[in-house]
């Protein structure tokens, strides 16, 4: 590995969105960004689909064979909330991760520009406002498909940061072995999950992970009510149907060696912070270099077609 700064200092965003309003939304982040900017922090992480919500308990009106209009017309107040990349809603986030002097690591749910589709997407700023890349989740899992369309090998973005490479995968991606082999092969320190899953089964597998690849591993998740929700839906009753604890959290920081460092935190919104001390990395993988002594290069290979 090259010589990197020793200190990252991390915030880690459990907060919710203003739900389904993209423009009340990116007005949180950037002063979600700003808070966490007084605290010096290097790296500001948010959780999946921040941007204008994760939109749990919708059917959008699918079932096996037909469609209900009403369905259309929430999924169409969903997709009008959704951000295009770039646009002046991404320069508005990147002006503010310009000011805070940080990278930044934004959930959106992404419209493509030119057809219709929504992708699930991690986008990356820089210092400098920058934006430096993005990640469409390449498997959306179960009902989700029905709202998010599939990113390919192109988005298998990582970053090289002077704290070291930092990448990220979405929600139960973390558990595609392959794709995390990827992360892992690009040279990922810093391991970036966004998340809508919090269950405490999922606390294991970003241990397991930090374990296996040798890094940081930075669980982001929502924290949601249901009393948070519009109550102007066209389906309005399948909300009514959810609990009101929607999302509880489960945000974290993990070390290299599996042990927390901060969290994970539940029931409320709060900013998690901590100090990456890189020279963990390279200290953990002494014994244990996942894609270097601890690879068998001659009995196993991965082919990533990143076209």
């Amino acid at each position: 590995m090259k010589d990197l700064e020793k200190i990252c200092k991390i915030a880690v965003v459990q907060a919710s969105p203003v739900l389904f309003n993209k423009e009340k939304t990116i007005e949180k982040a950037v002063m979600l960004i700003k808070k966490a900017s007084e605290n010096d922090s290097n790296m500001i992480v948010f959780p999946e689909a921040f941007i204008p919500a994760y939109p749990r308990g919708f059917s959008y009106g699918y079932i096996v064979g037909s469609r209900t209009m009403e369905g259309r017309e929430d999924w169409k107040r969903y997709y009008d909330n959704s951000v295009i990349v770039p646009s002046c809603d991404t320069d508005i986030i990147g002006e503010a991760a310009r000011e805070a002097n940080a990278y930044v690591s934004m959930g959106i749910t992404e419209r493509d520009p030119i057809n219709c589709t929504l992708y699930c997407t991690q986008l990356f700023f820089g210092p400098d406002g920058s934006l430096l890349g993005k990640h469409r989740k390449l498997k959306p899992t179960g009902t989700e498909r029905c709202i998010w369309g599939e990113g390919d090998g192109s988005g298998l973005t990582t970053i090289d940061t002077e704290f070291g490479t930092v990448g990220s995968l979405i929600c139960w991606e973390n558990y595609m072995p392959l794709a995390r082999v990827a992360m892992y092969q690009k040279g990922v320190s810093i391991y970036l999950a966004p998340t809508a899953d919090s269950r405490e089964e999922w606390q294991a597998t970003m241990k397991h992970i930090a374990l296996e690849g040798r890094c940081f591993v930075i669980g982001c998740n929502q924290y949601v009510t249901k009393s948070m929700y519009p109550t102007d839906f066209k389906c309005q009753d399948e909300i009514e149907k959810c609990p009101e604890d929607m999302c509880p959290g489960g945000s974290c920081i993990i070390d290299p060696f599996g042990k927390y460092i901060a969290g994970p935190v539940w029931n409320k919104e709060e900013i998690l912070y901590a100090e990456l001390d890189m020279d963990q990395v390279v200290l953990s993988r002494m014994d244990f270099d996942p894609t270097g002594h601890y690879s068998r290069p001659d009995v196993f290979k991965l082919s990533i077609n990143e076209d």
